[in-house]
């Protein structure tokens, strides 16, 4: 496990802190951001990624519960967690490999070494090893793709957020 200032660990290894602030307020009714997104505690293991699920506006919600789903299924023992406003999913001691964030019209999927996936996810970024699934309302998710991706992302190495 990687080790910040001051020998702490960091990263995924993080996980197995003790109960996250966002599954103690769970009951509190979240404030969706700018875009939509909804701002959610930064909280590790499942309870703050189906906190923040529930909180995504409108059709997303559902949608977040499917991609969480498969995500789940693809990848036995994926760690979760909530930093900066959205759910992260990584594999223990490798570092997070996909992201999800919620926008006005579609959702996000971030893969962080997507340039390494095949076939390379659609959207580019900014970040020279990242690659974006955006999904819209109403649009049919190549299931068997995107399992195709988590399964892949899951096997290289994550970043170290």
């Amino acid at each position: 496990m990687a080790r910040g200032a001051g020998g702490r660990a960091r990263g995924i290894g993080l996980m197995a802190k003790t109960k996250s602030k966002a599954a103690e307020s769970a009951d509190a009714k979240p404030v969706l951001l700018s875009g939509g997104n909804p701002q959610i505690a930064k909280g590790y293991g499942d309870a703050p990624v189906q906190a923040y699920i529930a909180a995504m506006p409108g059709w997303k919600s559902e949608v977040g519960r499917r991609l969480d789903q498969l995500i789940m299924q693809a990848v036995p023992g994926v760690q979760k967690a909530v930093k900066w406003n959205s759910p992260f999913y990584g594999m223990e001691g490798d570092g997070w490999f996909l992201g999800i964030h919620c926008f006005a019209k579609y959702i996000k999927v971030a893969f962080f070494r997507g340039l390494s996936l095949k076939p390379v996810p659609p959207v580019e970024s900014k970040s020279k090893d990242t690659r974006y699934f955006h999904i819209h309302e109403n649009e049919p998710i190549d299931e068997e793709q995107f399992v195709s991706w988590v399964k892949q992302a899951s096997q290289l190495p994550g970043e170290r957020m």
